[in-house]
């Protein structure tokens, strides 16, 4: 394997882990409210979210809550939430498993079928055969991992998405899983087949980014901007990026399961396209410290001293080319709305720093010497030595 395609192959390794899996102070007080009061004059919906008590899960709920809805959730009953956790009082707990226990789900009926996790097209298929005389409406949550390898721009909901993959390890002698892009647009068809097109939304979101995102993708700029002093900006000012902050997306899943809106929708952000350096202007806004950035640019260098990607940015390659090129205007018509960047990663800062987040696990991160927290200053003497 040559050079190149040893980059791509890490690439893309590094990327379809970090997809798969696209506070203290007065901000605290947005991810600790209970359920909250319903302003909405829409009708109560009964809904069952497949999942619910990771990242995206509690902060559809505590909207749902919020808007006056109820909630059941079908978990295996092992992660516990990190967030919102006295909101999960006022939800019905339903233990199960998607791979062969769905008894808890039978003779139910919902008004709506949340699918956050699944991470298995047979699992969404069960489930959705199982559900489909039950239920008015199932949303599946895909992501915009359906069209890798992105080699075109201007991605939009009409794109063509990727059913097999192209290659198969076929001297090992076993069965080769999906791709998680494949698994996830086989599970779109799945949602489809089983409630049809009238009764299915289908939700892909870009990287998520915002409190109680345990894969650490994202929180680097948090904290990094937060310390001030000289910043590595790894890249281009010109590579584009896309993200979305989480609470966006449950948000606006909620309200499309409330005006029962079908379709296929791309759920990214931001709303105008956006290049690395507008991206840490902005989010730097966040914090009033002194910061220098430090345009690290030569891409060569940073595959030399592993830095291939730090959400939102990714080194450019021709299979990601259109990975951040993705349109909003279908879901920007659709209602979907963006908070502000700033608050994103201040919000993000300090639920990191509240007592959601165990000490151990944050003196994992910030403290491992692999990361760009901590190589972060040896770099920079490399850079203004070359």
């Amino acid at each position: 394997m040559n050079k190149n395609n040893q980059r791509r192959q890490f690439i893309k390794n590094s990327l379809i882990a970090a997809m798969g899996v696209p506070f203290v102070a007065s901000n605290l007080l947005s991810c600790t409210q209970k359920g909250g009061i319903n302003h909405t004059n829409t009708k109560k919906l009964y809904i069952l979210i497949l999942g619910g008590t990771s990242f995206l899960g509690p902060h559809q709920i505590k909207y749902a809550l919020s808007r006056g809805h109820s909630v059941s959730i079908f978990t295996r009953g092992k992660t516990k939430p990190i967030i919102y956790k006295d909101m999960f009082e006022n939800v019905e707990s339903l233990v199960g498993d998607r791979e062969n226990d769905l008894s808890a789900l039978k003779n139910r009926k919902w008004d709506v079928v949340i699918d956050n996790s699944g991470r298995d097209s047979e699992w969404t298929k069960k489930s959705a055969q199982l559900l489909k005389d039950n239920a008015d409406l199932y949303l599946y949550i895909s992501s915009t991992g359906v069209y890798y390898p992105y080699l075109k721009g201007n991605i939009n909901e009409e794109t063509s998405v990727l059913l097999s993959d192209p290659v198969q390890d076929s001297d090992s002698g076993q069965e080769k899983k999906d791709s998680y892009g494949v698994m996830k647009a086989k599970s779109e068809l799945e949602t489809i087949a089983a409630f049809g097109k009238e009764r299915s939304i289908i939700v892909r979101p870009t990287y998520m980014i915002g409190p109680a995102d345990m894969t650490h993708r994202f929180i680097h700029w948090p904290i990094r901007l937060a310390r001030g002093g000289e910043i590595l900006i790894p890249g281009k000012p010109e590579d584009l990026v896309q993200y979305i902050d989480v609470r966006d997306v449950a948000e606006w899943t909620i309200r499309l399961c409330e005006q029962k809106t079908s379709g296929t929708y791309n759920a990214v952000g931001p709303k105008k396209q956006q290049g690395m350096y507008d991206f840490i202007q902005q989010a730097s806004q966040a914090f009033d410290v002194k910061s220098t950035f430090i345009q690290v640019d030569d891409y060569e260098f940073l595959m030399q001293n592993k830095v291939y990607y730090i959400v939102p940015w990714l080194l450019p390659d021709v299979n990601y080319y259109g990975s951040a090129r993705i349109s909003t205007q279908k879901v920007v018509n659709a209602g979907l709305s963006y908070r502000d960047l700033k608050k994103t990663v201040l919000d993000t800062h300090d639920w990191w720093y509240s007592d959601s987040i165990d000490d151990e696990i944050r003196s994992k991160y910030e403290n491992n010497p692999l990361s760009l927290l901590m190589r972060e200053k040896e770099l920079l003497k490399q850079w203004k030595n070359k």
